[in-house]
């Protein structure tokens, strides 16, 4: 069946040659599908490369949504960021990096990023290249793990993902779990059933919508324990550095006095030399 369409592949790919059996011309076309797929994981291996220096310059946390292939991150993706990303059933769908601007309920402003999915039993030849492509969840502030509840091998392929995560040393990482498809099962609270051991579980529907704004939530708590208190005086004509406090970090208190804005927050680390530096 892996070579019985090719995903993109030119027509008459799998017409059989001079001689040839079936099961020579189906080898023949996985081999060229396997050589195709390598070809575009590397493209995004560099092209993500680029993207994450781009986001380190915007300094924004990064949000890395992670999952088996077909759990649904891309329809999540969409529903969080009001996004048009590619949504397909298919195997690698998402090869080209997608990243979306995205804000928290208390205002903070973070990236989310789509990733291949994850599968079982990856053919030897594009082992190294697809964990390539997930290297930028190890520089991820946060993992969303999104796991299609409905599926029967549901636990197999959450622990499949954790191994993959564990390999490639981003397992350390703050997490949450999204309980995808809820809206598939009688009560979406037995999503929870699935989720034994697996760090901060939220059931919600990427299709429906059902639980986002909790699901966000739980991502904000998430990141913020990762934050520091400061207070500060912002001059009035430092608006850009307002803007930065209440995008990365979480405004607790903000009042104006004759010096300027007198904010008390809670920040990334990162920041605090900058303020203390050019605030009172």
């Amino acid at each position: 069946q892996a070579g019985g369409r090719a995903g993109g592949a030119t027509g008459g790919v799998g017409v059989r040659g001079p001689g040839e059996t079936q099961l020579e011309t189906d080898r023949r076309v996985i081999r060229r599908r396997i050589a195709h797929l390598k070809r575009e994981l590397e493209k995004v291996r560099a092209h993500r490369s680029r993207y994450r220096a781009r986001r380190r310059r915007q300094g924004l946390p990064v949000v890395s949504i992670v999952g088996y292939t077909n759990a649904g991150k891309s329809t999540l993706l969409n529903a969080l960021a009001d996004a048009d990303v590619l949504v397909e059933d298919k195997l690698f769908a998402t090869l080209d990096p997608t990243t979306r601007r995205v804000k928290l309920p208390g205002g903070r402003v973070v990236l989310f990023t789509d990733t291949v999915g994850f599968i079982q039993k990856l053919p030897t030849d594009l082992v190294a290249a697809f964990r390539a492509t997930l290297e930028e969840t190890v520089e991820a502030d946060l993992l969303l793990h999104v796991l299609d509840v409905t599926h029967p091998q549901a636990r197999r392929q959450a622990q499949a993902v954790l191994e993959t995560l564990e390999d490639i040393g981003a397992i350390g990482k703050p997490m949450v779990t999204a309980l995808n498809k809820v809206d598939r099962l009688p009560d979406p609270q037995q999503a929870l059933a699935v989720a034994e051991g697996l760090p901060n579980p939220v059931p919600i529907s990427a299709l429906t919508g059902y639980g986002l704004d909790r699901l966000l939530e739980e991502v904000e708590a998430a990141l913020e324990r990762d934050l520091v208190p400061l207070e500060v005086v912002v001059p009035f004509d430092r608006g850009d550095l307002l803007r930065l406090i209440r995008e990365r970090g979480t405004v607790e208190r903000e009042v104006h006095t004759p010096e300027g804005t007198r904010i008390a927050a809670r920040v990334p680390r990162d920041l605090v030399g900058l303020l203390n530096a050019v605030c009172q």
